[in-house]
């Protein structure tokens, strides 16, 4: 996992990989992945209970954070931004109905100078529920994606 790179310019989207994976094992509310092929890591990501708001969501608790989500820059333009992000809702789930937390579905924010990003998340069926302007790379987009079987939140 440290061997993950970033591409160039995507420092102002996501932080450095190691780091975020310490982070998430650091703090209870988090639940850090890696997302593998061919039993190589190509991507991390971590999930964040109670902290919905990050994305500019109403409320902490209805929903799951996605966070830290990076594709290795030699991994990009696979398929593997998509397929991780709809793991990551579905690995979400799991830990709801285990936990019987009560999320309805995972939110994210992205960057909206991040095209790759935003394509990604919407072709793992995340809807765009408008602008939030309180990241610290510029203005984003909060994305959502309900669990199967519940409705939108």
């Amino acid at each position: 996992m440290a061997g993950l790179e970033l591409g160039p310019g995507q420092e102002k989207f996501v932080g450095d990989p190691l780091r975020m994976a310490l982070a998430g094992l650091a703090e209870e509310s988090r639940r850090p992945y890696v997302i593998e092929s061919n039993g190589q890591a190509v991507g991390v990501l971590t999930l964040q209970a109670g902290a919905a708001r990050l994305a500019g969501w109403p409320d902490d608790h209805s929903a799951w954070l996605l966070r830290g989500f990076l594709i290795d820059r030699r991994q990009q333009g696979r398929g593997y931004g998509r397929l991780g992000a709809a793991a990551a809702v579905a690995a979400a789930e799991k830990l709801s109905r285990r936990q019987g937390t009560g999320e309805a579905g995972v939110v994210l924010s992205v960057n909206e100078a991040n095209p790759a990003g935003l394509s990604a998340y919407r072709r793992a069926g995340f809807e765009d529920r408008g602008q939030y302007l309180g990241g610290s790379s510029g203005p984003q987009r909060t994305m959502f994606r309900a669990f199967a079987g519940v409705g939108q939140a």
